[in-house]
């Protein structure tokens, strides 16, 4: 059965053709952070080209998947539909010229199919098949590419984009394409998690001539302190979510000193200010987010970072409130105000807490829950939406013969109230007895009813739904998190990272006072002598950190190994076994399964080679008794 998204729900986007065109602005605008296309950022091949590619990878699934088939046959190893043959014809859509954008092609395919299956809802199992059988060729081709050179930088690093309407789309990578498109199988094949890898590490960084095109980074064998003790090695993933990490830590240290020490004249302590001052510069962080991405940027961390945002920034205000009232007159006056503060400030400590989430999605555990209550929020919509309509329905009811009784309306708080506890299933009965008899409690045993038995059970096979799919695919789900959570840090737009609250330092003592009239060298050195200083305690700890893995890469490179390569237990005498010599290899042939043939399939090829044989051995029978019987013919005749 076809999984429909909430588009194909609210019926939006039927019409094929009308709505072709806010698709594709759709699309191109779904990115994990802004990217700022401008002249210099190229597609490697011609967006015609590349197009050309796609549309002929489109006719080959299209020829290979006929008709509506079972995820099985497309997804099982050795499948009978997705054949090695399907598989090279894909490799040469683009000919030797334009092979390495095979994959990204391969990504655009599967994004059209799914926009299919959502325009033409009759035919929508099968164009999700078909787009699930981009994703396995996709990862195909990635898994047989031996060339890890050519598959970092040509295949899955390297832009290209398409023709939409005549223009070429920004030109994107397959690592950002499968991110943004959720395609699993690709960024679950191991050459797409190698470059993800790499990227976290630091080992593939952003060409500082070129943004838009990754480089080696040279040193990563350098086993020099200094070599490693680099500003710029703050644009690692990895390191930049160690240091937002650590922020956060500290963040809540602040919080918890604040809340734990309150000062009953309502004055500001050095630990309530810092608070703050770590509270201005996140704010600052999403406000220059929003502007540089607009509301596409929006998602669920960010409103819940500005909603706990704007608590602190109330809390704050009611202290200020407080300092304008002041004398004996005031005294109550300033004392409630300053309750009322540190009331919003007790408020937001779970969110608090809950924040710590979204920086911990790097370990396994904490990364797989998130994709999970990400989905049920997701699934639970549908819940909210069908309550919204039915408590709209019976809170007119109520509220009408709350009217009719004594045209007051003075009810309405209990309403609400009896209404919110149905709701929580703490239903109260008592109060609807005397309320527009027969009526009102006939009404509210109804209400009761429809809440807590049909829709709370809906919202739990959500939830039950949505736990099971994400778990049926944890590891996959997972390495996505990741790397979404990998191209956030590389796709940001700062040339410089300063991470809230530092970047309050960048804007108000850098790019005001300097920026607007200092050369550009300069202040760029200017710039990595501040960095240094702010983050010399994380620097030093990095480059003592790289210089050990740096001789690990020089051991794995004596040893001919990967530079990310580990040595575990069974490979440390792997080379003193000879498996040919000692012919265990050749007994090991003869007796292993063969895991590609069916067993029918193979006892019918070997009936059919002997049947060929008994065909053969008949036609030479045939043959001798027709010599013989032509011989006696010519002996009689003479």
């Amino acid at each position: 059965m076809a999984r429909f998204s909430w588009r194909q729900l609210m019926g939006w986007d039927r019409h094929p053709t009308s709505n072709h065109h806010q698709w594709s602005l759709y699309e191109s605008r779904r990115r994990l952070l802004p990217i700022h296309h401008d002249d210099s950022c190229e597609s490697a091949i011609t967006a015609e080209d590349a197009t050309k590619v796609a549309l002929r990878l489109r006719y080959l699934i299209e020829e290979s998947v006929p008709c509506e088939l079972d995820e099985d046959q497309i997804t099982k190893p050795h499948s009978k539909v997705i054949t090695r043959n399907v598989i090279n014809a894909a490799k040469e859509a683009g000919g030797p010229q334009n092979r390495s954008c095979v994959v990204f092609c391969l990504l655009i395919v599967k994004r059209w199919f799914k926009h299919q299956s959502i325009v033409e809802l009759w035919d929508a199992d099968l164009y999700q098949v078909r787009a699930l059988a981009c994703e396995v060729i996709a990862k195909h081709i990635i898994e047989s590419e031996d060339d890890m050179g050519y598959l970092l930088h040509s295949v899955l690093l390297r832009r290209y984009s398409i023709i939409v309407d005549g223009e070429p789309t920004p030109p994107v990578n397959v690592i950002e394409k499968a991110v943004d498109l959720h395609a699993l199988r690709v960024i679950g094949s191991s050459g797409y998690q190698k470059c993800i890898s790499y990227l976290w590490k630091g080992w593939l960084i952003q060409d500082e001539d070129d943004p838009s095109s990754f480089v080696d980074y040279k040193d990563r064998d350098n086993m020099s302190f200094w070599a490693h003790l680099d500003p710029d090695r703050m644009r690692a993933p990895m390191y930049q979510n160690a240091f937002q990490m650590l922020i956060s830590i500290i963040y809540l240290g602040l919080y918890t000193g604040a809340i734990n020490t309150i000062n009953p004249s309502g004055d500001l302590d050095f630990v309530e200010i810092l608070l703050y001052v770590f509270t201005f510069g996140f704010i600052f962080d999403e406000l220059t987010k929003f502007y540089k991405a607009g509301y596409h940027i929006l998602g669920f961390w960010n409103a819940f970072n500005n909603v706990m945002y704007s608590l602190l920034m109330v809390s704050l205000a009611m202290r200020i409130v407080a300092f304008t009232h002041g004398g004996n007159h005031d005294e109550d006056a300033r004392r409630r105000y300053n309750q009322l503060s540190y009331n919003f400030l007790a408020f937001t400590a779970p969110m608090f807490w809950a924040r710590l989430l979204l920086y911990l999605d790097s370990f396994r555990f904490f990364g797989a829950m998130l994709v999970v209550l990400k989905v049920m929020m997701k699934e639970s919509i549908i819940f909210f939406a069908l309550l919204i309509v039915m408590i709209i329905g019976f809170l007119q009811a109520f509220i009408g013969m709350d009217y009719a009784d004594d045209m007051t309306g003075e009810d309405t708080v209990f309403i609400l109230q009896a209404m919110a506890n149905a709701i929580m299933q703490s239903p109260d009965f008592s109060g609807f007895e005397r309320f527009s008899p027969p009526f009102g409690i006939i009404l509210y045993y109804l209400f009761t009813f429809v809440v807590m038995v049909i829709l709370l059970n809906i919202l739990i096979a959500l939830y039950n739904s949505a736990y099971e799919d994400i778990y049926e695919n944890a590891d996959d789900e997972y390495l996505a998190l990741f790397s979404q959570k990998t191209m956030q840090f590389v796709r940001a737009p700062d040339e410089n990272v300063f991470i809230a609250p530092f970047n309050l330092i960048e804007v108000f003592f850098l790019i005001i006072p300097f920026e607007w009239w200092m050369p550009k060298h300069q202040y760029e050195r200017l710039n990595d002598i501040v960095m240094a200083v702010l983050y010399s305690p994380l620097l030093s700890s990095a480059a003592l950190f790289e210089v050990g893995i740096a001789k690990e890469i020089r051991r794995n490179r004596r040893r001919g190994e990967d530079d990310d390569d580990t040595e575990e237990e069974w490979d440390q005498m792997a080379n003193s076994v000879d498996f040919e010599g000692e012919g265990w290899a050749k007994k090991v042939a003869d007796c292993k399964p063969n895991v590609v043939d069916d067993p029918a399939v193979l006892e019918i090829k070997k009936l059919r080679v002997e049947i060929d044989q008994l065909k053969a051995l008949v036609e030479k029978l045939g043959n001798n008794l027709v010599s013989r019987t032509e011989e006696q013919g010519e002996g009689g005749s003479m």
